[in-house]
């Protein structure tokens, strides 16, 4: 009788054993659908504040979660409600389950579920259902599967990110985002009581839908992870009296077309970092709404604010409001081609002061001009007459600023806009003189990289939008210091609009033929802020002006950046600060630039060094003059060096390597220049 038993033990053992290897082999052998969990993609500002997440590619909502990142009371509850045994289990709690069959047997129905978090995890990978004996037994063996493949907190982390929360809401942090308006990080037992209810039926438990069911579901967490002394009697009776959200919260919404403009460059990346300011883009978009709102119902606004010390984009509002509507809100019209009006005048006048052409205090003339068939007209019909250079660009007059850009020819106006970053477009391919008065297309991202590159000293600023990335090209010059510095100080003479604080700031507006651009572009020490107004589709606007409709959403703009302007900078040692007297003759009056370089018989003509020539650098240059009235008046890159030397051999000294524009002035006003490199 002990031999049969020790027989029938063994046999059962040995039965044991091929069952316990014929289910390793079961559970080995396990195809699992992908790991991979799909979520949102997600745009943030600098400080890490959602700026904007999208859905994914079946229009549900699942924004990323980590374990790390949800709070913890919540991760107590769910456990203590859900499956206790989590951490004890292999996927499957048998006691869990002889206790769900038992209860279902008493009672004649289904009384509470055995599956485990990880079974609700397979269910959850495979979308299946849970009712049918096939698809409990697949999740069974899925359970025990990942159980091999992952960790614990691996799986949990699973479950918080595809947990349903009733309609689009997958994952935990997309159901707080859409129920209490915040992350999960920090939740009240009341808000992680409804989480952890909100998954077993989201669908009738949906608190914007169904808010009496959604608190009886509540109400029993609360009671079991009482019991489980999760939570206290006092915490849990607090919790209970707290209101269900009624209703959804809306996904942020902020800088949506550049938040568009990021997923498109990098469709594959789930985390945009901008160097946007979440706290300024939305003051910016209240602004460009209400400015917008007071102009009819057509009309679009863009707003784009950068440190043009770093080349970093803060803001960038491209219409007054993200949505198909008379004012195409849809279209970033930061990046849209429109006139630039007269907001290229200061790019002119600053080569012409870098060129040696002009000077702030030199006399210009403002009178009927005819170049060649083209004759322009100022704005208002009237003409000034003779009047300073910084009049006149203040002032914003037409025939001063045509009369240098043909001095300087259109095409280096182009190729200097190219080089300050922008990117014109010509029509017909071929620059011409309207080209300063706005024939061209350029984008409100364009002007505020020429502005940026001007504030900042005159050197090439690149414009950033995203965290980290800097551009790999060394900066260019834009204006040489002193121009850059001599356009900033004009432009920050100019009056303010109604109403705006006599702060200084260095702006200048525009308008485009035909009133369908209004413009405003302004810079302090530290900031550049550009401002478009007009309608997208391209029709006018009866009666818009920069200075009346840009003008004062700019300075407005200004005043939600800073309290206070920084200043601008000191003016270069090189600078030269006289009066209109005081300048060297060729300066003090304009004329065209065939008149002031045609060489002339007896004419100054520089014997050193020639055109071209290539000279090593030794921190001084000897420059040599034959012909010629003196005093002679030398200038490096437009830039007064020597002033009324009576020599015709002078020395120039801390002149570092380069390319440099060498040129002589004699007191008749003929002048001489050559291009030298310095290496």
């Amino acid at each position: 009788m002990k031999r049969r038993a020790l027989f029938l033990l063994a046999v059962a053992l040995w039965g044991v054993g091929l069952a316990g290897d014929a289910l390793d082999r079961w559970v080995a052998a396990t195809v699992l659908p992908p790991l991979i969990v799909e979520t949102s993609a997600e745009v943030r500002a600098r400080d890490g504040t959602l700026l904007r997440a999208y859905t994914v590619a079946d229009g549900r909502w699942r924004m990323a979660t980590t374990l790390a990142g949800t709070d913890r009371r919540y991760i107590d509850m769910l456990l203590a409600y859900e499956d206790k045994r989590f951490y004890d289990h292999n996927g499957v709690d048998i006691l869990a389950m002889i206790r769900a069959v038992g209860q279902a047997a008493w009672n004649g129905e289904v009384v509470s579920g055995g599956s485990t978090l990880t079974m609700q995890v397979a269910r959850m990978l495979e979308d299946s259902g849970t009712g049918r004996w096939e698809g409990k037994i697949r999740q069974i063996r899925v359970a025990l599967a990942l159980e091999r493949r992952l960790s614990k907190d691996q799986i949990l982390e699973f479950y918080l990110n595809r947990a349903p929360f009733g309609g689009n809401l997958e994952g935990v942090r997309s159901a707080t985002r859409a129920y209490f308006g915040k992350d999960p990080r920090r939740l009240t037992p009341a808000e992680a009581a409804l989480l952890v209810a909100l998954p077993q039926s989201p669908e009738t438990r949906r608190p914007d839908r169904f808010p009496e069911r959604a608190e009886e579901a509540r109400r029993r967490v609360l009671a079991r992870t009482t019991r489980a002394h999760v939570l206290s009697p006092d915490m849990a009776a607090v919790a209970r009296r707290a209101p269900i959200p009624t209703a959804r919260a809306r996904f942020p919404m902020r800088a949506p077309h550049l938040a568009d403009r990021a997923l498109a460059d990098d469709p594959t990346a789930t985390i945009h970092d901008l160097t946007i300011d979440a706290g300024l883009q939305g003051a910016l978009e209240s602004l460009a709404a209400d400015a917008a709102r007071s102009s009819g119902n057509r009309l679009s606004i863009a707003i784009l604010v950068a440190d043009h010390q770093t080349g970093e984009i803060l803001a960038s509002v491209g219409s007054a409001a993200y949505r198909g509507d008379r004012r195409d809100g849809f279209v970033d019209m930061t990046r849209a081609l429109r006139s630039p009006g007269s907001t290229l005048k200061p790019l002119i006048y600053g080569m012409a002061f870098e060129e040696g052409l002009a000077h702030p205090e030199t006399l210009i003339e403002d009178r009927p001009t005819a170049f060649g068939t083209y004759v322009p007209q100022n704005f208002d019909g009237q003409f000034r007459g003779t009047v300073r250079a910084s009049d006149a660009l203040q002032q914003s007059l037409n025939i001063p600023v045509i009369a240098l850009t043909d001095a300087l020819g259109p095409t280096a106006l182009l190729n200097r806009m190219r080089r300050a970053g922008m990117e014109p477009v010509v029509p017909g391919g071929r620059p011409g003189l309207a080209i300063a008065l706005g024939g061209i297309g350029v984008t409100l991202e364009d002007l505020v990289t020429l502005y940026a590159g001007i504030g900042h000293g005159g050197q090439q600023q690149t414009l950033q939008w995203r965290v980290g990335v800097t551009s790999e090209n060394p900066p260019r010059a834009v204006l040489s210091a002193e121009a850059a510095w001599q356009v900033g100080h004009i432009l920050s003479g100019l009056a303010p609009p109604p109403n705006a604080p006599l702060n200084r700031l260095a702006y200048k507006t525009g308008t485009s033929y035909g009133h369908r651009d209004a413009w405003a572009i302004g810079f302090d020490g530290r900031h550049v802020v550009g401002v478009w107004m007009g309608r997208p589709d391209g029709t006018p606007v009866p009666g818009a002006f920069g200075g009346d409709l840009a003008a004062p959403v700019l300075f407005d703009a200004f005043a939600r950046l800073k309290s206070a302007l920084d200043p601008l900078p000191a003016p270069p040692p090189a600078t030269l600060l006289v009066s209109t007297a005081d300048l060297p003759p060729p300066l003090q009056r304009f004329r065209p630039r065939g008149a002031v370089f045609e060489r002339q018989i007896d004419g100054p003509d520089i014997a050193f060094p020639p055109d071209g020539a290539v000279i090593a650098a030794d921190g001084s240059l000897t420059v040599k003059v034959r012909n010629g009235t003196a005093p002679f008046t030398w200038l490096v890159n437009g830039a007064p060096v020597v002033i009324a030397t009576r020599e015709f051999q002078s020395n120039i000294g801390a002149v570092g390597p380069g390319f440099l524009r060498l040129s002589v002035i004699d007191a008749t006003g003929r002048a001489s220049r050559v291009n030298v490199s310095l290496e």
